[in-house]
C-alpha cells in the first residue's frame, strides 16, 4: 500500500510546490511509482509538470463531481498527476456543507493508494479546509522551510496546527522531516537558520538542503521538473540527494 505524504507549510513562497514537483520526479528517477496530487487552486504543480490546467479534469471534479480519482490521473514522464485549476478556489466554501468535510480527500484517495509507492499532496499555502483535507489524508508530512529568519517564526504556528490535527483528525500523522530551501552557502544566515532548525527539531531536519538556483526557478516556466530541464544543475542534484535520503529513512523505518 502506498504512503501519502503532504508537502505543506502555512507560509507561502518557501519552495513547497518546487519540492513537491522535484521530489516526485526524483522518486520516479529512482524507480518508484509516484503520484502528485495538486491540492492548490493556483495549479502551479500542474503547470510545473507540463500539463495545461485549463484543458483537463482535475481534483475539483474528483471532490465535487464524483469523477473517480483514477480517471483524473494524467501520466507524465516524471510521475502521474491529478491536476488543479481555478475551479478549486471555491472548494473551501463547498466543503463546508459536506458530511465529514475534513476527510473527503482521504476517501477519494483510497481507490488509488495501492497503485503507487508514494502519493505526494501539494497543499495550499494557508490553513483552510483544503489544507486540513491534505493533512487528514496524509501518513506523514514534509515541511519546506526557507533559509530566512521569518520562516522560523511561522514554524511554531505550523507545529501547533500539526498537534491539533493529530489530536482531532489524524492521530497517525507523522512529521517526515523539514527541508531547508533556498539555501545560500555564501551567507551566514542560511547556516544559522539550518542550525536553529536542527537544534529545535533534532533528527527531523533532512541533511540535504536545497540551494537557491536560477535553474530551479526557470524549470516551471518550461513545464518541466528540474531533472528534465537541466539534469546537471545544482538543484537537480540536491533533489536527487533528498530523494535518496528520504528513501533511506523509509527503509530504516520499515526494518
Amino acid at each position: 500500500m502506498g504512503k501519502i505524504i503532504a508537502v505543506a507549510n502555512q507560509k507561502g513562497g518557501v519552495g513547497k510546490t518546487t519540492t513537491a514537483i522535484n521530489l516526485c520526479a526524483s522518486l520516479v528517477h529512482r524507480g518508484r511509482k509516484a503520484l502528485l496530487v495538486d491540492c492548490d487552486p493556483q495549479g502551479n504543480a500542474t503547470t510545473g509538470m507540463g500539463i495545461d490546467k485549463t484543458r483537463v479534469m482535475g481534483l475539483y471534479d474528483v471532490l465535487f463531481r464524483e469523477l473517480p480519482m483514477q480517471n483524473a490521473v494524467i501520466a507524465t514522464r516524471w510521475g502521474h498527476v491529478v491536476a488543479s485549476n481555478a475551479e478549486l478556489a471555491g472548494a473551501n466554501v463547498e466543503l463546508v456543507d459536506l458530511e465529514n468535510r475534513e476527510f473527503v480527500l482521504k476517501e477519494r484517495l483510497k481507490s488509488v493508494k495501492d497503485r503507487y509507492d508514494y502519493i505526494l499532496l501539494d497543499s495550499p499555502p494557508s490553513l483552510e479546509l483544503l489544507t486540513l483535507n491534505t493533512l487528514a489524508a496524509a501518513d506523514s508530512l514534509i515541511v519546506p522551510v526557507q533559509a530566512e529568519f521569518y520562516a522560523l517564526e511561522g514554524l511554531n504556528d505550523l507545529m501547533n496546527t500539526i498537534r491539533l490535527i493529530k489530536q482531532r483528525l489524524n492521530p497517525g500523522l507523522e512529521l517526515e522531516g523539514l527541508v531547508v530551501t533556498m539555501y545560500d552557502s555564501r551567507t551566514k544566515l542560511s547556516s544559522d537558520v539550518e542550525g536553529a532548525l536542527k537544534q529545535h527539531f533534532p533528527g527531523k531536519v533532512f541533511e540535504t538542503s536545497i540551494p537557491r538556483t536560477v535553474r530551479l526557478s526557470e524549470a516551471p516556466s518550461h513545464g518541466k521538473p528540474c531533472i528534465d530541464y537541466d539534469r546537471s544543475s545544482k538543484g537537480t542534484r540536491a533533489y536527487l540527494h533528498l530523494a535518496n535520503e528520504f528513501l533511506k529513512r523509509q527503509k530504516a523505518g520499515n526494518d
